[in-house]
């Protein structure tokens, strides 16, 4: 057999089964889960919790305030003045507003709202970028909405960053992506932050290449300016929406023209929707107002291959699920002050899922990490929860635990409480059990890094050293990681540093200096909110709002297998 023979078969043999897969997924909306009956972990709160979980609920709610105040900061977005000029002056909407005349409803999940607060190079509300997960028509999409209220729509390292993660997660997800611009360009006295890297402003255009390659679908809304770099964000969606006399595109603005030339021109003329609609061609729907280009993209939107479940059949799903035992808001004196404040970890997992039903997998094995199977809203998820130090038991535990949902296609729920600090090598007795945990651990992180299942993180308390790892940290990239306000992210937890610093007699007192400046620094540093900022999780969640967005997750995780055309063709330019 020739090479082109054998090439021609392997095609037949891949489109055949492709074609079998897809009619498999096309009837899956009429079959059934199999029944279960897991066990119900009745776990109330009783009068020995109850010093610990009234000091936990205290700190909740001091953290609950600040949460407030900063969602409150971010609403504000610029400012009046900024408000004012972008409604009046400018006659445009504002991103909230585009943002109802877009999704179906407000109830979307919005990602990283606190991200810019706090910054080095001071207040960039919501990054000056509002990005999240909503539905058009149906169906889960996300969407990167520039704010330009917001230092006038100005891209700053963070704007940079929050918009490649929500690229990621379309990605990662296979969700639609709606492009809302209306930006001025990157900021440049912090050009080298911005540029030249990798993970800089130029991968933006290589996801949105990357992306049509994978047939995952984008709509440009331009709203606004595009101007030098934003210019290519719309020319390189696979459709481009553009509104009369308020959208502009290209790479020099009137003043560049007149420093050059000496020519006055109009941004209209310029670049304006007209020019670009019927000129050029960069865009492909001319809408005379902001409204329009909305109903524009809801009908583009409704163009997409996918083939939704039937609305009875959510219905009937949604009717047949079971509610927590015990009160969500109990939650918020389970979320720990530290981690001597921890309670029982199965606690909170019976307040999040369906029924309070937990079929614990090696119970009696590893005690210190909770496995098991639950459902969330109908999902069958498999759960990993700290309750303790990782020993070498459980490390193996976790890694048997996690190959096993790897081999079954069921999604993996981490909830992250990490002990403090490891444990000291005092003799050689000790020494060959951490090696033999670090090989063990080392095992787990390897199974977690390996798995193709997506991976949900929710950091409830701590998140230091090399548990977080193996827990599915950030670093081992999560479809999803979210912290609960009483988070802590840092290396090592504030007071527990001294165990990583050396040991050193003849100079105690400097060292001692050196602990607790260490430890002044993490205070500050190690804050759920702290993290957020820098766009180190995809937003900070209040923990009576967990089960909601653990829905919405596993919902919008679970849309990729009604898309009916995923295969990759040749890729064919969308524009001349």
């Amino acid at each position: 057999m020739t090479d082109m023979h054998r090439y021609t078969a392997s095609r037949f043999v891949e489109r055949y089964w492709q074609r079998s897969v897809c009619g498999v997924s096309s009837v899956a909306g009429k079959r059934r889960a199999l029944p279960s009956a897991f066990p119900v972990l009745d776990l109330p709160l009783l009068p020995i919790h109850k010093h610990i979980y009234e000091a936990n609920l205290r700190n909740s709610n001091a953290w609950c305030k600040k949460y407030t105040e900063f969602s409150e900061k971010v609403m504000e977005g610029g400012g009046e003045k900024a408000i004012a000029r972008h409604t009046q002056r400018n006659r445009k909407l504002l991103i909230r507003d585009r943002l109802r005349l877009l999704l179906d409803d407000e109830d979307f999940l919005e990602l990283s709202p606190f991200a810019g607060l706090g910054l080095p190079y001071g207040d960039i509300p919501s990054a000056g970028s509002i990005t999240g997960i909503g539905r058009i028509n149906g169906l889960w999409c996300v969407f990167a909405a520039s704010d330009a209220t917001v230092k006038g729509g100005t891209s700053y390292p963070i704007t940079v960053k929050k918009n490649l993660r929500a690229q990621e997660i379309a990605i990662k997800n296979r969700l639609p992506c709606v492009y809302l611009v209306d930006s001025a360009g990157a900021f440049l006295p912090l050009q080298s932050e911005i540029f030249p890297d990798k993970n800089h402003g130029g991968r933006t255009f290589y996801n949105e290449a990357i992306m049509s390659a994978m047939k995952i679908p984008q709509v440009a809304v331009v709203c606004g300016s595009c101007t030098a770099g934003g210019a290519y964000m719309p020319t390189m969606a696979e459709e481009a929406v553009m509104v009369h006399r308020i959208g502009t595109i290209f790479l020099g603005g009137p003043p560049l023209v007149k420093a050059a030339t000496g020519e006055e021109v109009t941004p209209e003329d310029l670049g304006g929707a007209r020019l670009h609609a019927e000129v050029s061609g960069c865009v492909d729907h001319f809408a005379w107002e902001e409204k329009e280009a909305f109903d524009y993209t809801r009908n583009i939107i409704s163009t997409l291959n996918f083939l939704l479940p039937e609305e009875e059949e959510e219905t009937k799903k949604r009717n047949a699920e079971e509610e927590p035992l015990h009160s969500l808001e109990e939650l918020l004196g389970l979320a720990p002050k530290s981690y001597n404040y921890s309670l029982d970890v199965k606690m909170v997992v019976s307040r999040l899922v369906d029924g309070s039903r937990f079929l614990e997998f090696k119970a009696r094995y590893g005690t210190s990490l909770v496995t098991g199977f639950a459902k969330i809203h109908g999902h069958l998820v498999g759960i990993l929860a700290n309750d303790g130090q990782l020993s070498y038991e459980a490390t193996l535990k976790g890694s048997h635990f996690v190959q096993l949902c790897n081999q079954r296609d069921v999604p993996l729920l981490f909830l992250q409480n990490t002990a403090p600090t490891a444990a000291l090598t005092l003799s050689t007795k000790q020494a060959e059990m951490n090696s033999n945990h670090l090989k063990a651990q080392g095992s787990m992180m390897s199974a977690v890094a390996s798995a193709s299942v997506p991976k949900i993180t929710v950091v409830i308390g701590g998140c230091h050293g090399a548990d977080s790892y193996a827990m599915c940290g950030r670093a081992f990239d999560p479809n999803f990681l979210f912290l609960w306000p009483n988070a802590k992210v840092s290396i090592a937890p504030p007071g527990h540093i001294g165990s990583l610093l050396p040991l050193d007699g003849e100079q105690e007192e400097e060292q001692k200096k050196q602990e607790e400046e260490l430890n002044r620094m993490l205070v500050e540093e190690s804050s759920a909110f702290f993290s957020s900022s820098r766009m180190w999780d995809d937003g900070v969640i209040l923990p009576q709002n967990t089960r909601k967005v653990l829905r919405d997750v596993l919902d919008i995780i679970k849309q990729q297998r009604y898309q009916l055309s995923t295969e990759t063709l040749q890729s064919i330019p969308l524009r001349m």
